[in-house]
């Protein structure tokens, strides 16, 4: 059985994707959640998973010195251009220590010191899950702080996401995407049956809306376009509306500005649980746009 792949994205942050996506999440059956916005993810707020596996998450290079080999000599602390040496005068004996969350992993104490009291490690980055919610199975993680290579773990977590949709049957894919246009976000693109870009009604949000736009062009992937809070400026909203027609991007509709979506928020559910406007209702409709799309 072929699962569809759905990546809900956006070109900046602040836009209300993972608002929708908890959405989606709601009025959707038979599908995996991926939060691929690692490095901020917010999505188990709504969807309260139960976390059935976790793995940890390795990446990168660190420094580490050995205080039985290390001579004191202060060479790899003159080298580093991070400040990530670090000498305590203060501890018996004294001693050279490598602040983790500075150090780069560039090497060149490495390189420098004569020795050889230094090495390199791979440290813990980060960790994924495998989790129960109330809308289905999700796939989720967290990069630690500072840590690099969120590309890599976004991949992980598409990978891990497809695997449990094929295990269990299940026909989606639902992914929360990362803002922006960087490795995360090629990361959670690459592959996808269809994008949803969310955008607001501002100048950076039609920019943004631009940049992501083009990725996706450039991957050959279809793109929907949205427009959250539409009635903030209702004439950028139009031109929007007119940048999405003019690229033979499908426009989904426009959603106005709505409170309740901070109020769902604090109760830990999504709009379309919270209750049944005229907000809930179009963003009922755009889902089965959606499904008709990608089908």
């Amino acid at each position: 059985m072929s699962v569809k792949q759905l990546a809900v994205v956006s070109g900046k942050g602040g836009t209300g994707k993972t608002s929708l996506v908890a959405c989606f999440a709601a009025l959707g059956s038979s599908m995996v959640i991926a939060d691929c916005d690692v490095d901020a993810a917010n999505l188990h707020l709504i969807a309260s998973p139960m976390i059935l596996k976790k793995q940890d998450f390795y990446s990168g290079s660190k420094a580490e010195i050995d205080p039985e080999l290390c001579q004191r000599m202060g060479i790899c602390r003159e080298v580093c251009r991070f400040d990530a040496v670090i000498f305590e005068a203060a501890a018996q004996p004294v001693k050279y220590r490598i602040d983790p969350i500075a150090c780069d992993g560039c090497g060149s104490c490495l390189e420098f010191c004569v020795s050889r009291a230094i090495k390199m490690i791979q440290p813990k980055a980060g960790e994924w899950y495998r989790s129960e919610t109330r809308f289905g199975p999700m796939v989720h993680a967290r990069l630690g702080i500072g840590e690099e290579n969120s590309g890599k773990l976004v991949s992980i977590v598409r990978r891990a996401s497809l695997e449990l949709a094929e295990e269990k049957g299940l026909k989606m894919v639902l992914i929360d995407g990362p803002p922006g246009i960087g490795c995360p976000v090629i990361a959670s693109l690459t592959g996808v049956d269809y994008a949803l870009a969310v955008t607001e009604p501002t100048m950076s949000g039609i920019h943004d809306l631009k940049r992501i736009s083009e990725l996706c062009r450039h991957f050959s992937i279809p793109v929907g376009v949205v427009i959250n809070k539409s009635d903030l400026n209702p004439l950028i909203s139009e031109e929007i509306k007119k940048f999405a027609e003019t690229s033979n991007y499908d426009f989904l509709g426009q959603i106005p500005y709505d409170p309740d979506f901070t109020r769902a928020m604090v109760q830990r559910r999504s709009l379309v649980e919270f209750n049944s406007s005229p907000v809930s209702n179009t963003i009922s409709e755009m889902w089965e746009d959606l499904k008709n799309l990608i089908k």
